[in-house]
């Protein structure tokens, strides 16, 4: 046992400090004594944390049961702490009067406590494998009007209750909107299915409907010999009782223990729905995604390739002497004589196409921004994929607020590296550097840069998040982040994100300075850059302007991910898990080859037209994918949700701007990668006088 296991450790930690008083001078003891330290501790933690962690249970040991939450089914965020709702202590050794753990809360990670959170002790006294079954009861005082308030209140807005054992959700509903007679109320056989249900009943405001409060629960607990497997919550129809002033109200709870075969691996599945993720809808459109995929490859293969060999054709032409062109056909064996002397298209830009973009330095830190949430979104994505090697993330609270944290944390030197990098390669060519200001100058136009990249995002983040707590504070629910979680947060900001921003920015602007000339700062470009930039002709096509076309490659970048956007979102705020990451990869992956060769279309379209603006065009060709984003998510607000209230309101579109905003930065710097990856290409085959 644990308590034999501590014994034996201090007779042998008292062995330890004798032996060692005795032989001051070897050094042997101390390190003997510390070892003994760390092997005791590897026995005793099991000990203490067996149940929590291992879910393994002996017979008749106590078993937790956890109430977390309350609040109205149609608003995920508008959660209040169980006993918010005058609900009374059961009568065990764990009652207020026993001095017993009834409403102690629990101790919660940071993620669990970002997830909204708030696990406080039932107060009931469950034991496994009991053979009888138990009951556990208790009985209100006489509600006062304020307290028969509250409840009604709760049962009128359709107000449901979370529990958790053994790490286990449990859902119920507080109560019912009955007629006089509640004895013709139907529901499903337990309180999850009465949940799936629940908003589909029309409640209008009629006078004849009064609330009904349930107050007899029987949990039934499934196990297999020492793990429990399965749990169950359903409420009595039978004992819906009305809520009324002065009334008392008696509550049970009945718990059930039964034997299963269920496998221990198996006990989440029932939470996922399988029908409704793996649909084939769901199948279909990561096909419809992928043929998209497979078009604009073709489109841009067919489109580009033809043309620039048309426009190589036509610039090596320019370049012969006379009468060397006669003769050359195109590859529909048409004569290109014609072409030669005109002064127009993209090659007119070469003195131009690499001068640094406007705003360097905020462009830069966008840059790295993006960079770093590609990386930090596709760990996440694999951390999750990897679920059954480590745990799957949907079955532990806060698993992947974790995930996200660290991941940040650490990708914090992919962001300083991309946009120190990118500062120091496109830096020699601003009007800034050509007029040779001092060194003192230019260290502060970097150091600017770098504190850009550290500040972009958070403080974006925390300016959104600010304004949601603020509201939760306010109306005093659970989705309030604690202070202490806040300042643990600026810890792993300060001491690892900053730190390694700024070696990632020095190792950056290092490997920059590599393929920096001397003489001239720009000779890794494929061609010169014009010290006087050239003039942008206005008359241009329709197409050739980048606020025409931008918008349209945003909607082809949108129709690969909407499906899935759908099922995200319904995950967030429709109480569903999200299992399926495979899909999401897939449409990650998409995402990046269809933003990818989009922006390369809407780049080659400006080129043509003289213009050399191209990294903000790139840039915003990619990111307008996230105005669509935010669209259907007003679609999706008023055509899928029953969201009502300013604070779920708030929480929702807070929520769906920061999603917008991180989309917009990923989408963004895939754009920039692929066009400038494509500019490189066509300007080094470009013979330039």
């Amino acid at each position: 046992s644990c308590l034999g296991l501590l014994e034996h450790f201090i007779r042998f930690q008292s062995h330890i400090g004798a032996t060692a008083m005795i032989d001051r001078n070897s050094r042997r003891r101390p390190w003997a004594a510390t070892t003994a330290l760390f092997v005791a501790a590897a026995w005793l933690v099991p000990c203490i944390v067996a149940d929590s962690y291992t879910h393994r249970y002996k017979d008749g040991e106590h078993v937790e049961l956890w109430v977390n939450k309350v609040g109205p089914y149609a608003n995920p965020q508008e959660a209040y702490e169980y006993y918010t709702l005058p609900y009374c202590a059961p009568k065990t050794k764990h009652h207020p009067d026993e001095k017993g753990r009834f409403n102690k809360k629990k101790s919660h990670s940071m993620g669990e406590s970002l997830g909204g959170h708030s696990l406080r002790h039932s107060g009931h006294d469950l034991l496994f494998k009991q053979e009888e079954i138990t009951t556990e009861s208790c009985t209100t005082q006489a509600l006062s009007a304020d307290q028969a308030k509250k409840f009604a209140n709760a049962i009128e807005h359709r107000w449901f209750y979370q529990m958790y054992l053994d790490d286990l959700p449990l859902w119920g509903m507080v109560g019912e909107m009955l007629p006089s007679d509640p004895t013709k109320f139907k529901r499903g056989k337990d309180d999850l299915h009465r949940l799936d249900q629940v908003m589909s009943d029309v409640v209008g405001e009629d006078s004849k409907l009064k609330p009904y409060i349930y107050t007899v629960r029987t949990l039934t607990v499934s196990y297999n010999v020492d793990r429990i497997v399965k749990v169950e919550l359903a409420s009595d129809p039978n004992s819906l009782q009305l809520i009324e002033e002065g009334k008392k109200l008696d509550f049970k709870l009945h718990v059930t223990w039964d034997r299963t075969k269920e496998e221990f691996y198996t006990r989440f599945d029932r939470y996922l729905d399988h029908a409704f993720f793996k649909h084939k809808i769901h199948w279909f459109s990561i096909f419809n995604s992928f043929m998209m995929v497979l078009f604009l490859a073709g489109l841009v293969a067919l489109i580009l390739l033809r043309t620039l060999r048309k426009d190589y054709a036509k610039y090596g032409l320019q370049d012969l002497e006379e009468g060397e062109d006669e003769g050359l056909l195109d590859e529909d064996g048409k004569p290109i004589t014609d072409a030669k002397g005109e002064d127009s298209g993209w090659k007119q830009v070469h003195g131009d196409v690499f001068r640094a973009p406007d705003y360097l330095p905020l462009f830069a830190a966008m840059l790295g921004t993006g960079w770093q949430l590609i990386v930090l979104i596709l760990g996440v994505i694999i951390f999750a994929l990897l679920g059954p090697l480590h745990g799957e993330v949907h079955e532990e609270r806060g698993e992947v607020f974790h995930a996200i944290i660290i991941c940040y944390a650490l990708s914090s030197i992919v962001a300083g590296y991309s946009s120190g990098k990118y500062f120091k390669t496109y830096y020699p060519t601003t009007a800034h550097a050509k007029k040779k200001t001092s060194a003192q100058g230019t260290t502060a136009l970097w150091q600017g840069t770098m504190a850009l990249t550290i500040m972009l995002l958070p403080v974006i983040t925390v300016s959104i998040l600010s304004v949601l707590n603020a509201i939760a504070l306010y109306w005093g629910t659970v989705n309030s982040i604690p202070f202490l979680v806040m300042f643990k947060l600026f810890l792993v900001w300060v001491l690892v994100s900053v730190p390694l921003c700024v070696v990632g920015t020095l190792l950056g602007r290092g490997h920059a300075t590599l393929g920096v000339s001397a003489r001239g700062g720009t000779e890794h470009f494929p061609c010169r850059v014009n010290a006087i930039p050239r003039p942008i002709p206005e008359d241009v096509p329709w197409y050739g302007k980048p606020i025409n076309i931008i918008p349209v490659a945003g909607i082809l970048s949108f129709g690969s991910i909407f499906i899935e956007l759908y099922y995200v979102l319904t995950s967030l705020w429709n109480y569903k898990f999200y299992h399926v990451y495979g899909f999401l990869m897939g449409v990650y992956l998409i995402l990046t080859v269809v933003v990818g060769l989009t922006t390369i279309i809407v780049v080659y379209f400006c080129l043509n037209a003289e213009n050399y603006h191209w990294q903000w065009t790139a840039f915003g060709s990619g990111a307008s994918t996230s105005g669509y984003i935010f669209l259907y998510g007003i679609y999706y607000f008023v055509f899928k949700t029953n969201m009502t209230g300013l604070l779920q309101t708030a929480f929702y579109f807070g929520y769906t701007t920061l999603i917008a905003v991180v989309l917009a930065s990923v989408c963004g710097t895939l754009g920039h990668f692929a066009a400038g990856q494509f500019v490189r290409s066509i300007f080094q085959n470009v013979k330039v006088d």
